[in-house]
């Protein structure tokens, strides 16, 4: 026989026995008086391991008690008389006269069966939590109640124990799913709590105002799978999130429709853009009108973007307008590139003559006459073609920075500053020098070496402006 064990069960309701003197020799109840009907499906296990309930609610593991050999438990004797064994003794618990000792012990275990199925269902549902523990404790208790005046045959004292194990821990297991239940309120609640102030942020401040919308649908959807917040509370909370809501939506539509105002005005503006556009379209006055070509560009981006359906016909309108004007200008830079090349070959070659003819260190003067003639021609010659005019006048710049060279040199040469500037560096030195020899005359040596220190740095800057004169 199994033994009652020590885990958590839950509620069913109880069995209604027949009593043992109603059985008539057919084995069969009396008419009026159904027979036990099938045995009931014990309630889905755990699928898994429970964690222990403390003391005093001990755990019930629901074991069926199966009834094992009949006769370890009771016996029927020679008048049809069914004795119970139990450990205070034999008690009689009916009469068999339907058929064999076998068929009325077997008939008395199978009720003990049914009894035993009824306890483990409590265990079951008890075990799971599902329900009310209070309800299967007083089922239990009820169970309990009837067990001595039961008309079955098995092991009664172990059904004893386990139905006194139900009636002990269910009020542990109420308590316990009772602070499961408030702890799981105070989880949903807090999650709320902050999914409203989230809300409330949003509302008052997002403006990015797709992925604020986007957030705030995803906590709609995820406040839908909270569950366990009473009503009073839910509905303060919905309140803070719906409220939050409306805010967010009533600044986005504002938004929208101010910005619907800007593009309305940023039409008008287009428009006004377009037939100033359209008008200059006809200049041949081609640096200034590229010019306005310009700012008018500018003013199109600033005035922000039109309505959508209509912003990209007018930038087509208004780039209709550019491309006539460019289009022609382009057309009148063709023909005047023709003649631009033609006055690069001849710079070219005007400058090729001037680079080989100049020398301003053999004759300054001459390269000066010469240099002039070269600068009239070069006006002369007229504009060149944009990508040659800086190489260009980079040469004859060059060719000019010669006779400067020239020209500074020769000043240097004779200059009358560098020259006296020269002359007291020496003299200066020829003081010193004179100075450090009566110092050690006097045998004051440290202060002639000193000014012959002194001497020698005055004479190396001497030497140096000389030498820099020379060099000119």
């Amino acid at each position: 026989m199994t033994n009652p064990t020590d885990d958590p069960t839950t509620a069913a309701g109880g069995a209604t026995d027949t009593p043992a003197s109603a059985v008539t020799e057919s084995g069969a109840t009396p008419s009026g008086t159904p027979k036990p009907g099938p045995r009931p499906k014990p309630g889905p296990r755990p699928g898994g391991p429970k964690a222990a309930v403390p003391a005093p609610t001990a755990a019930v593991t629901p074991t069926l008690i199966p009834h094992g050999d009949p006769h370890e438990f009771g016996r029927i004797d020679a008048e049809g008389v069914v004795w119970l064994k139990t450990a205070d003794g034999e008690r009689e618990i009916g009469s068999w006269q339907a058929g064999t000792v076998e068929e009325g012990l077997d008939h008395f275990a199978r009720r003990f069966d049914d009894l035993a199925t009824e306890v483990e269902i409590l265990e079951e549902r008890l075990a799971a939590r599902a329900g009310d523990p209070r309800k299967a404790q007083t089922a239990a208790r009820h169970l309990l109640g009837d067990l001595p005046s039961a008309h079955v045959i098995g092991d009664v004292a172990a059904l004893q124990r386990r139905l006194e194990a139900i009636v002990g821990s269910a009020d542990g297991v109420a308590d316990e799913i009772r602070e499961e239940r408030e702890h799981a309120r105070a989880n949903a609640v807090a999650r709320k709590e902050t999914l409203a102030a989230e809300a409330e942020q949003i509302g008052a401040e997002a403006d990015h105002w797709k992925s604020a919308g986007d957030r705030l649908r995803e906590i709609l959807d995820e406040w839908k799978t909270i569950k366990g917040v009473d009503r009073k509370t839910d509905d303060v909370l919905w309140k803070r999130y719906a409220k939050a809501r409306d805010a967010f939506n009533r600044r986005r539509g504002a938004h929208f429709a101010e910005l619907d105002r800007e593009r309305a005005g940023a039409r008008s503006r287009k428009e006004e853009l377009i037939i100033r556009a359209e008008e200059l379209s006809g200049s041949t006055d081609w640096g200034p009108t590229s010019a306005k070509f310009r700012e008018l560009l500018g003013e199109w981006k600033a005035a922000g973007r039109a309505p959508r359906d209509t912003d990209d016909a007018l930038w087509q309108r208004f780039k209709a307008a550019q491309d006539v004007f460019f289009a022609a200008r382009n057309a009148a830079t063709s023909e005047r590139d023709a003649e631009f090349s033609a006055n690069a070959q001849a710079k070219t070659e005007l400058l090729v003559g001037a680079e080989a003819s100049i020398d301003p260190a053999a004759d300054l003067d001459a390269a000066r006459r010469d240099f002039r003639v070269f600068r009239d021609r070069w006006e002369e010659i007229g504009k060149v073609p944009r990508d040659q005019m800086h190489s260009l006048e980079a040469r004859a710049r060059a060719l000019e920075k010669r006779i400067r060279d020239a020209e500074d040199a020769q000043w240097q040469r004779t200059d009358p500053e560098a020259l006296a500037r020269a002359a007291q560096f020496a003299e200066r030195a020829d003081q010193l020098e004179d100075q450090a020899a009566k110092a050690a005359e006097r045998g004051k040596e440290s202060d002639a070496k000193k000014l012959r220190e002194q001497a020698a740095q005055w004479r190396e800057w001497a030497d140096a402006a000389q030498s820099a004169i020379s060099d000119r």
